[in-house]
């Protein structure tokens, strides 16, 4: 390969644009790379080296052949400022969800862009898009979509089993907030199964922070007799704040739903048991209940929580 053109590439972790290639070197000589079998057109305007190719059936698409942060960038390159990686592809940026091998990336665009989907690049137009902020920001150094827009453009493309994880352990992990999802909601009317996903919604809303605490929100704990639970209350102890997984205030009560595998390290249920015993320096009763009790005895839990609420009040 013509060494001007072996060093931009090199510059561009692997890929050049023929834009930038002309500049560099020779037309010919990138016609000669290119026959040499050096340099492989991956999408229009984009080159790649192929030793960075996987090997696979002829079939493959040469982007589906790349390692995933190759093909996001030959697919950013052909959008050639204009786009943003988004839905999937995007998901995967934030950590949220990684790609399998074979899916395509996603791109979103401007109207009029004249660019379109290619073999393993889904290209989606936008009226409303511009590729910078707030639209778009920067991670990872890729342009991506902003979250609460593509976990929302995610919702109808993933199984529904696999849809609310994303969207749960965002918030869990402050990258989001219930009310920007909400808010992208009404930007966005046609979603598929929007019911679901407002319903999720609306329960991250509520303070709900795991599919067990929306489970017993669900079918447990709301309806008659109840209180209004406040979720994730902070309190502070000392130099410590512990967040309250479903508080009574009026009872002094607080409910803790341990998940499935919660316990299994005696360290860790030493943790809960100190942190309990911090709470009832304050006065606030702490009421367990595991997984497996809440799944197969929920009317159970119900009474027992309604009873020891009655009892609480009957003793202030």
């Amino acid at each position: 390969m013509d060494p001007r053109l072996h060093a931009l590439v090199v510059r561009g972790g692997g890929l050049c644009t023929w834009r930038d290639a002309v500049r560099a070197a020779p037309e010919w000589t990138i016609q000669a790379a290119c026959r040499a079998g050096r340099l492989v057109r991956a999408l229009p305007g984009v080159y790649l080296d192929a030793a960075l190719i996987r090997s696979a059936g002829a079939d493959v698409p040469v982007l589906a052949r790349l390692e995933p942060e190759l093909a996001r960038r030959a697919a950013l390159a052909y959008a050639d400022g204009r786009g943003a990686l988004s839905r999937l592809a995007a998901l995967d940026v934030w950590g949220l969800r990684r790609q399998p091998p074979g899916e395509p990336v996603y791109v979103d665009l401007p109207t009029g862009s004249g660019l379109r989907d290619r073999p393993a690049l889904v290209v989606r137009h936008r009226a409303d898009f511009a590729a910078e902020p707030p639209q778009v920001v920067v991670r990872g150094g890729l342009p991506v979509t902003r979250l609460d827009r593509t976990l929302v453009d995610c919702w109808p493309l993933l199984p529904p089993v696999d849809r609310p994880g994303p969207v749960i352990r965002a918030v869990n992990d402050r990258l989001t907030t219930p009310w920007r999802l909400v808010a992208t909601l009404a930007e966005v009317p046609r979603v598929t199964d929007r019911a679901a996903l407002r319903g999720l919604v609306d329960r991250l809303v509520a303070g709900c922070r795991s599919p067990l605490e929306i489970w017993g929100y669900d079918h447990v704990f709301t309806g008659p007799g109840m209180p209004a639970f406040t979720r994730q209350t902070p309190v502070r102890i000392g130099d410590r704040t512990i967040y309250l997984d479903m508080f009574a205030e009026a009872e002094r009560v607080n409910v803790e739903l341990d998940g499935a595998s919660t316990h299994g390290d005696p360290a860790e249920r030493e943790i809960d048991l100190r942190r309990d015993a911090l709470l009832d320096t304050r006065g606030i009763l702490v009421v367990r209940f595991s997984h497996r009790r809440l799944l197969a005895n929920p009317g159970e839990v119900r009474q027992q929580t309604l009873a020891i609420l009655a009892s609480r009040r009957v003793s202030s």
